[in-house]
């Protein structure tokens, strides 16, 4: 029996062999231009045959049976090539590819602002991608302002090189919503003076939607959304790859560092990141060093991802701690070399202060006034898929916590330190198709509290808030064109409990005070509890002219609720500058929006046309508070006072580029863009009494134009690769429009700035990349400009200065070097 069962095996092993030879295998290798193409996919088209290639571009497909097939290699920038190929019985066939760099975007998928992942060719809604390298070429001190220089429409409020405020067509703070990773962004974005708290090396991608959102995110979303996702490297199985970035900036003396570790075990990916920044004063020809204007930030993110045939999970965390210097622009009226508050109250005169030293200017230490914000998130997210249907999942825990040091005769006491904790939530369930109809019901929020400790000063009251809302969401094509739409309903609950403020006998400052030891103390933020109600929705269409030739329409009705300091603020906020008051009679803000957009992207050109009409009911926006005699309203020395208004208002625009790229001359591109955008005030009313100056809205960009003539070597030697010259002229018009009434903004001269760049790829001799370097000198001139959305414009105390300039300048001329090293 024994001996049966040995020769039985043996004769099905010899069986499974023989079958085994007759079969055959195909192996080669892809390439794209000069470069090895890593984790490129393999596909035999309708089989379940595939594989990718390794590091080195190389893959092999094994056991195949013989016959004719089409291969398809595929790999993300690239155009899919596809290949007709014979598979002979016990033989290699060999079969490499090499892939051109796709210049068009309209099959690039994107996950922002659609209830599934959507070809761009499929979405009505104008939204804009840009990639890894993208960012790295627009070298800048912070994401948002490589955004800025690579989407047009985008522009950013700014407080020094490390602080900006991103704005979508003339709208921003509460209005644009920030995602990291899909999980909305809760860090105080009222604020002016601090950024978006996201690592800045560790996005492989961004996508921006120009235009409401709020059909899928509800309110926050009314200008559009920015969401950044975090890299996820490709790299073979049991393999520990990795990346090394150092970043360095003459102008403030940036320094950058940061370390990527990725794994993949089977269907398990592991990624972490931990980065550092800091920088001294930033400088301008005008100013000089800028006091106060240095940071110190540190970042770590990681994430855990598997992906199965059930469908995928995912947990993340990040956290974020930076110190930012709190400029205040107090100087010398003559020499207007900058000074340093040392004194309080009556005990500090503005104009009288002692002189900042060169070594506190280059400094890295981080001065005793600066804000410190603290950001930790936990996320996970996840899709169950159950036959024709899915179901998608996502939880966010975050907390942010925000601490400004403005007392100098008491270093550790914060004048603010708020506390916001936020859980979000997202629910999605994606229907079977029926009738070619793609579905989507949803339901999506956030809880959040808000809570004031040990400070000084407090703008806004200690408060609870509870949101959410649900979706439909539907699309379907009809050969050519794709119809999509949806609509939403939100409710927004707010409540807070009388704040008392009192006398801090510890300190000498202020302090809250708790019911029922009230005495002696002011009811700064009386009661008060409300909810907001909001129906929005979208329809929009994609006309498929040709593969290369697309037209869009959307019509979109946006809501917002009022934020926190719109209707609760009532004081200091230090880091500003500013005493904020609200008005709890807000109704929540209602848009509505047409876009129509013509997308072609042609052998030689890629020509793209985007045009807007915005108007909103109860825009709330801030004006200065002057009194009856037209002088500003003065509640704490040193610092202005803005009220919020609410009106109605009305934008318009359009953002058109022109990429040249002949095919004639691959070597060279000559990229264009312009953004116009324009914002009236329809109080019609208020502009009477102020003969004309409330016209515009305040924050309104100016005319944009970008042009971009780069250079692209395309005879790539065994050492250097992907090597490319650039050089830019940025382009901004004077700004005549703007909200003048009590001096709110005034008039911003136009100016050009001319940036210069070049970049390279060195491999070594086994073609594996030794590093990637990015070298950029932007404002190569050194020219003194404002900005129009550039805060510091209007940081000053005196009505006339020796040089004839107010305020304070932008950045000057900065060279900054990037290095990358992949292992």
């Amino acid at each position: 029996m024994k001996t049966t069962r040995t020769l039985l095996l043996l004769i099905i092993t010899t069986i499974h062999f023989a079958a085994y030879a007759q079969n055959g295998s195909l192996k080669g290798r892809l390439t794209g231009g000069s470069e090895p193409l890593a984790y490129a996919t393999v596909v035999l088209t309708g089989t379940q045959t595939g594989t990718t290639s390794n590091d080195k571009g190389h893959y092999e497909l094994k056991n195949i049976k013989p016959g004719s097939y089409e291969v398809s290699f595929s790999a993300i920038g690239y155009l899919t090539e596809k290949y007709k190929v014979t598979i002979q019985s016990g033989q290699v066939t060999t079969l490499s590819g090499n892939l051109k760099e796709n210049n068009s975007k309209l099959n690039e998928v994107v996950v922002t602002g659609v209830s599934r992942a959507t070809e761009l060719r499929q979405n009505p809604v104008p939204i804009a991608v840009m990639t890894k390298r993208e960012m790295n070429e627009n070298v800048n001190n912070n994401i948002i302002d490589a955004i800025v220089k690579g989407v047009p429409g985008v522009s950013a409020v700014t407080t020094g090189p490390n602080i900006s405020k991103p704005f979508i067509r003339g709208l921003g703070y509460n209005r644009v919503l920030t995602l990291y990773d899909g999980i909305r962004q809760e860090g105080q974005q009222w604020g002016d003076e601090h950024g978006i708290e996201i690592d800045q090396y560790g996005i492989g991608r961004a996508e921006v939607i120009k235009g409401p959102a709020s059909l899928i995110y509800g309110s926050d979303a009314l200008a559009g959304v920015i969401n950044m996702i975090p890299a996820m490297p490709e790299n073979g199985d049991g393999v520990l790859k990795g990346d090394y970035l150092a970043d360095y900036h003459t102008n403030n003396g940036m320094i950058g560092t940061s370390l990527g570790l990725a794994y993949k075990k089977t269907d398990w990916k592991y990624t972490f990141r931990a980065t550092a920044k800091t920088a001294h004063d930033y400088q301008n020809k005008v100013d000089g060093f800028v006091y106060n204007t240095g940071f110190r930030e540190y970042n770590l993110s990681g994430n855990v991802r598997t992906d199965k045939k059930w469908g995928f999970w995912q947990l993340s965390g990040t956290l974020y701690d930076n110190k930012q210097e709190i400029p205040d622009g107090s100087r010398d009226s003559l020499s207007r070399r900058f000074t340093k508050q040392v004194a309080e109250g009556a005990a500090d005169d503005i104009k009288n202060r002692p002189l900042v030293s060169d070594n506190e200017l280059r400094s890295y230490a981080i001065a005793p006034l600066h804000q410190r914000i603290q950001h930790y998130r936990l996320y996970s997210f996840g899709e169950l898929k159950m036959g024709q249907s899915s179901l998608d999942v996502a939880l966010g825990l975050q907390q942010s916590i925000r601490g400004e040091y403005n007392h100098p005769t008491m270093v550790n006491q914060p004048g603010l330190y708020v506390v916001l904790n936020t859980l979000n939530y997202d629910v999605k369930y994606n229907l079977p198709a029926f009738a070619g109809i793609e579905s989507t019901i949803g339901v999506n929020g956030m809880y959040q509290t808000n809570r004031s400790k040990a400070a000084t000063d407090f703008p806004i009251p200690d408060y609870n808030l509870f949101d959410a809302g649900t979706f439909f969401f539907a699309k379907k094509t009809f050969g050519k064109l794709d119809l999509s739409g949806g609509i939403r309903y939100d409710n927004r609950n707010i409540r807070w409990n009388d704040f008392y403020v009192g006398p801090n006998p510890d300190n000498g400052f202020t302090k809250h005070v708790a019911l029922p030891d009230t005495a002696g103390a002011n009811l700064q933020f009386p009661a008060f509890r409300h909810t907001y109600h909001g129906v929005s929705g979208s329809l929009g269409l994609t006309y498929n002219v040709s593969e290369r030739l697309l037209l869009k329409a959307n019509i979109a009705r946006g809501y917002r609720a009022p934020n926190i300091t719109e209707i609760g603020s009532n004081g200091l906020d230090p880091g500003a500058h500013i005493v904020y008051l609200g008005d709890r009679t807000f109704k929540p803000e209602f848009s509505l929006q047409q876009d129509i957009g013509i997308i072609s992207y042609l052998k030689d050109a890629d020509l793209i046309a985007e045009f807007f009409n915005n108007n909103i009911d109860n825009y709330i926006f801030q004006a200065k508070l002057n009194d009856a005699n037209g002088n500003p309203v003065v509640i704490v020395p040193g610092n202005s006072t803005y009220k919020y208004q609410q009106s109605k208002a009305r934008l318009y625009g359009a953002e058109v580029t022109v990429n040249l790229h002949p095919q004639k001359l691959k070597w060279l591109a000559f990229n264009n863009s312009l953004a116009y955008v324009t914002g009236i005030n329809k109080d019609q009313k208020l502009i009477a009494q102020s003969n004309g100056a409330a016209k515009y809205l305040p924050f309104i960009p100016p005319v944009h134009v970008r042009s971009e003539l780069k250079f692209n070597l395309q005879q790539n030697g065994k050492t250097f690769s992907k090597t490319y010259f650039k050089l830019e002229a940025d382009i901004y018009a004077a700004q005549n429009r703007f909200y003048a009434l009590d001096n709110t903004e005034t008039a911003t001269p136009g100016y050009t700035l001319i940036n210069v760049g070049a970049g390279t790829k060195i491999k070594t001799k086994s073609e594996r990349t030794f590093c990637e370097l990015f070298l950029q000198v932007d404002n190569l001139f050194d020219k003194a400009y404002q900005s129009n959305l550039n805060r510091l414009k209007y940081f000053e105390y005196y009505t006339a200065s020796p040089n004839g300039r107010s305020g304070i300048c932008n950045i000057g001329r900065n060279v900054s070097l990037k290095v990358m090293f992949p292992f």
